[in-house]
């Protein structure tokens, strides 16, 4: 058995098959199998995501699960219509959003800064564009999370984010940035996939 320091160095590469499972096969689902989705799991998909990096290690994303008929029947008026069904019908859908009040935890999530906290303290706009860039990475890395465990995602951003706010997040500071329903997609609901641009087109040195 080789040391573990040379295992270490040595490349990681994933299997071609977990690529497709993460990337290049997987889909935006619209349907879903009649397959229960527990809460342990949903858990669990939380703390594999909560590790991807984000700046000064603020983890701004907050998780809301309208898991009753009640909650789901307070998301549904602010669904966009062709939206409604799929997330009515979803095992379970989160709704991502991000905290502006996240840097109170900076204190104890980066602890060795001796001001981290007080480096966002009054800046509204600072407070804001570290939010959003950080939560909708976080929401990135929980669909990344969700499909290396086998489920299928159905990520929307077809919904009013005020109202959900309102329903939801009253009296917090939380913001909602994408709704996420979560489950085992069923395949007849996937839609002809649609062109990606070239590396030519998205991307250049310079």
């Amino acid at each position: 058995m080789k040391p573990l320091d040379a295992m270490l160095a040595e490349p990681r590469r994933i299997e071609d098959s977990d690529l497709r499972q993460l990337f290049l096969d997987a889909r935006t689902h619209n349907g879903w199998l009649d397959k229960p989705v527990p809460d342990a799991v949903l858990r669990e998909i939380y703390e594999i995501a909560k590790f991807g990096p984000t700046s000064m290690n603020t983890q701004p994303m907050r998780l809301l699960f309208p898991r009753s008929s009640a909650a789901k029947q307070r998301l549904r008026p602010h669904l966009a219509p062709a939206n409604v069904d799929k997330t009515m019908t979803a095992p379970v859908t989160a709704i991502v959003g991000y905290d502006l009040a996240f840097h109170d935890h900076l204190p104890s999530l980066f602890p060795h800064h001796p001001n981290a906290k007080g480096m966002f303290e009054g800046k509204l706009p600072l407070i804001e564009t570290t939010a959003f860039r950080n939560g909708s990475l976080q929401g990135a890395y929980l669909i990344i999370a969700a499909r290396a465990l086998g489920l299928d995602c159905g990520p929307m951003s077809g919904f009013d984010n005020a109202g959900v706010d309102k329903a939801f997040f009253s009296g917090t500071r939380i913001q909602s940035n994408f709704i996420c329903s979560i489950g085992y997609g069923d395949p007849a609901s996937v839609f002809p996939r649609n062109p990606r641009l070239s590396f030519e087109e998205a991307g250049r040195w310079a």
